[in-house]
């Protein structure tokens, strides 16, 4: 499963939810005909009926949820779609959810630690690298991740061990 966003509270009386997308795309997820929702060890499978986007939200509207109180149940769930069904990435493009886990070097050869995360800050994306020593933030603008090489779990960087 990938995560895909989270449920942030209902929406009106007739069932709908609001929903915080974490793809920069995010009416992307509205495409999907179903999600995984719930929480890690306990999703299951809800058919979307209509979904469309709302400001920086998506409201969507799930089979057999009718009222209010039926959508605040799925309030602070996660969403998430089977990595199968996501569409074949073009050369040179990822999946933020494969570069998890992977360690980071920068072009000086120095161990930077392991992809922790991601989250936008309006002007462009940013890595969490996680390390022995705490976090560092790599931001994903220009020429600064010069390599990504999933076989050997590595991404090469052009970032001071020290910024």
């Amino acid at each position: 499963m990938i995560l895909m966003g989270r449920v942030v509270a209902p929406f009106g009386v007739k069932g709908w939810v609001k929903v915080e997308p974490w793809s920069a795309e995010r009416a992307s997820l509205c495409s999907f005909p179903a999600w995984w929702v719930g929480k890690p060890g306990k999703m299951r499978e809800v058919a979307v009926t209509e979904c469309r986007e709302h400001g920086a939200l998506l409201i969507a509207h799930f089979e057999g949820c009718e009222e209010r109180n039926q959508a605040s149940a799925y309030s602070g769930s996660d969403v998430a779609v089977k990595r199968a069904d996501l569409p074949q990435t073009a050369e040179n493009e990822y999946y933020q959810a494969d570069l998890i886990g992977l360690g980071v070097v920068n072009v000086q050869g120095e161990q930077l630690g392991k992809v922790a995360g991601f989250f936008d800050n309006g002007a462009h994306g940013v890595m969490r690298v996680e390390h022995p020593g705490g976090e560092r933030l790599v931001p994903l603008a220009g020429t600064v991740v010069r390599k990504v090489d999933l076989v050997a779990g590595v991404i090469e960087v052009d970032w001071g061990a020290d910024w």
